[in-house]
C-alpha cells in the first residue's frame, strides 16, 4: 500500500513563495502520476498540477499556471510544488495524491486519484 506525506506548508506574506514536498512510501507500483490539490474552507477540492511518475509530462490548472511549478526527484520518491507570487486566496490545505490513470482528463479530477496524503496548511496573510 502506498503512503503519501506532505510537508513545507506554513504562513507566508502575499507575494511570497513556498515549496511543498510530497514523499511517497510503500508499494508505489502502478503509480502513473502524482498530483497536487488544495481545499479552502467551505470550498471543493481543487486540482492544481500533476506530473507523470515516469517522464516529464505535467499539467496545470489555469488558476496557477505561471505561478506554481510541479517537479519530481525520482531518486528520493518525492514530488514538489514550487509556489510563487502567493495571494491570500491561495490559503488552503494542500494535498498530494497518487493516480493510476494516464489520461489528462482523469488527472484533473480528484476522482482520478486513489491515495491521498494528510494535507499541509498554507496560509497567505500579512
Amino acid at each position: 500500500q502506498v503512503q503519501l506525506e506532505e510537508s513545507g506548508g506554513g504562513l507566508v506574506q502575499p507575494g511570497g513563495s513556498l515549496r511543498l514536498s510530497c514523499s511517497v512510501f510503500g508499494r508505489a507500483s502502478g503509480t502513473a502520476a502524482l498530483g497536487w490539490f488544495r481545499q479552502a474552507s467551505g470550498k471543493e477540492r481543487e486540482f492544481l498540477a500533476a506530473k507523470m511518475w515516469s517522464g516529464d509530462y505535467t499539467y496545470y490548472a489555469d488558476s496557477v499556471t505561471g505561478r506554481f511549478v510541479i517537479s519530481g526527484d525520482s531518486a528520493k520518491n518525492t514530488v514538489y510544488l514550487h509556489m510563487t507570487s502567493l495571494k491570500p486566496e491561495d490559503t488552503a490545505i494542500y494535498y498530494c495524491a497518487r493516480s493510476r490513470a494516464f489520461s489528462e482528463s482523469a488527472l484533473r479530477r480528484a476522482t482520478g486519484y486513489d491515495s491521498w496524503g494528510q494535507g499541509t496548511q498554507v496560509t497567505v496573510s500579512s
